[in-house]
């Protein structure tokens, strides 16, 4: 059977989206429930409310208690979970097919009937602080978070996911029902299965429980689809650390953007793996750090490039100089043919492997729909990626990694050196 012939998609009348791809070879399937709803959708004083939905919708429903929920799946040998990111939730199951039911209903019953007790949502919020802070003392976290805030200054995208402990911590019942009916709305959900699952039995029992749901938005999402302008900023914090933790990156491409393959291509160069430039030639040539590589991220109309690397006090100086160094070699000159072809043979073989996990699978159904509308086979996907050329990718390295585009941050070992930035 081919991949598109095993995809399937129904879009129930009232907007609700089924996408499932059958795998008759194995005896377990992933089911996901997606909401497009994510932290870029939500006014300042909801920073955070996304995540904190995502946690409260484990905490009962009319029909079952917390308890419930989590044995629901784990006696008959599943598992549940959820995630929130900026521009999507998702609630997943892990099971055997023959507990396809149950997984739907489970999950439906957390999407839809979900009670929000308020003495759950009083020791929830205590969890998420507590979240928090973890994240804080956790420096390669932190310097993500810090810098992130950089690349996106005074927009929703800049914040962290987990919000602040100043509007978490007055999230009350109403808030959480509020936000339920004006984002958790059919056509704002997308059904998700991989695995041993016949798609027309998916459509039935999706139908089922999320047929007779006709609620319609009741407000605008924030999307702020304007993004506000980007520039570059340098920030030093010093925190007590042991190690140096140094980013610097700049805004980068869409999901949609025709340029995402070069890139995808050129960060697999500079710093996707262990034979990467930047690994060889900073970790392996002279020992200045543990770890250091290369990372994208891609928003519907934004995105987010950088370089990350955790190094002592006395070779941060070094580190940007051979960074640097390696940024102009991909502007100014081609790329190795051997090289460029191994770059692809990484990336395919990736992909490829990665379709050995159904909730690999579930998801890049899910993410196809959400950012494409439609499903972007693997076919395609390597058909892109073959077609480019050594020239492309230099044309794209002079266009992309302008030295002036950059910012930096910098998280320092306290009383090392002084500190323009706060802890």
């Amino acid at each position: 059977m081919s991949e598109i012939s095993s995809v399937h998609k129904t879009t129930l009348p009232n907007g609700l989206r089924i996408v499932t791809e059958e795998i008759k070879s194995v005896r377990s399937l992933s089911v996901g429930i997606w909401i497009k709803t994510g932290s870029r959708h939500e006014s300042d004083e909801q920073a955070g409310i996304t995540h904190f939905l995502e946690h409260m919708l484990f905490k009962g429903t009319d029909h079952r208690s917390a308890y419930d929920i989590a044995l629901s799946m784990e006696s008959v040998g599943g598992y549940l979970n959820a995630f929130t990111s900026p521009e999507f939730t998702c609630y997943y199951a892990r099971c055997l097919d023959t507990k396809l039911d149950t997984a739907l209903d489970v999950l439906s019953d957390m999407v839809l009937n979900s009670s929000f007790p308020e003495e759950e949502i009083d020791k929830e919020i205590k969890v998420v602080i507590e979240e928090m802070k973890m994240y804080k003392d956790s420096p390669d976290d932190y310097v993500f978070e810090v810098f992130n805030n950089q690349v996106f200054e005074n927009h929703p995208l800049g914040r962290p996911i987990i919000g602040f402990e100043d509007t978490v911590s007055k999230f009350k019942r109403a808030d959480l029902q509020r936000y339920i009916l004006s984002r958790y709305t059919p056509e704002n959900i997308i059904v998700s299965v991989a695995g041993n699952a016949d798609h027309e039995k998916v459509t039935q029992l999706a139908m089922s429980h999320f047929g007779d749901n006709g609620k319609t938005t009741t407000s605008d999402l924030h999307n702020n689809d304007a993004l506000t302008p980007y520039k570059t900023s340098n920030k030093t914090i010093d925190k007590a650390i042991e190690q140096t933790h140094y980013i610097m990156g700049k805004r980068a491409l869409s999901a949609q953007d025709n340029d995402r393959y070069k890139l995808l291509i050129m960060n697999t160069i500079l710093g996707g793996g262990m034979s990467s430039r930047l690994h060889q030639n900073v970790r392996e040539k002279f020992g200045y750090c543990y770890s250091i590589h290369s990372f994208n991220q891609s928003y519907k109309d934004s995105g987010m490039f950088g370089i990350y690397t955790g190094t002592d006090k006395q070779y941060v100086d070094h580190v940007k100089e051979l960074v640097q160094n390696e940024l102009r070699v991909l502007r100014d000159e081609i790329i190795p043919g051997k090289e460029l072809g191994e770059a692809k043979a990484h990336l395919k073989g990736k992909m490829l492997m990665s379709q050995e996990s159904m909730s690999n699978r579930m998801m890049r159904l899910a993410k196809s729909e959400i950012y494409y509308d439609r499903y972007i086979t693997l076919d395609e996907l390597v058909e892109e990626i073959d077609k480019i050329t050594v020239e492309d990718v230099q044309q794209f390295s002079k266009k992309f990694l302008k030295e002036d585009d950059f910012s930096e941050t910098l998280l320092i070992p306290s009383g090392k050196t002084g500190s323009n930035g706060d802890d």
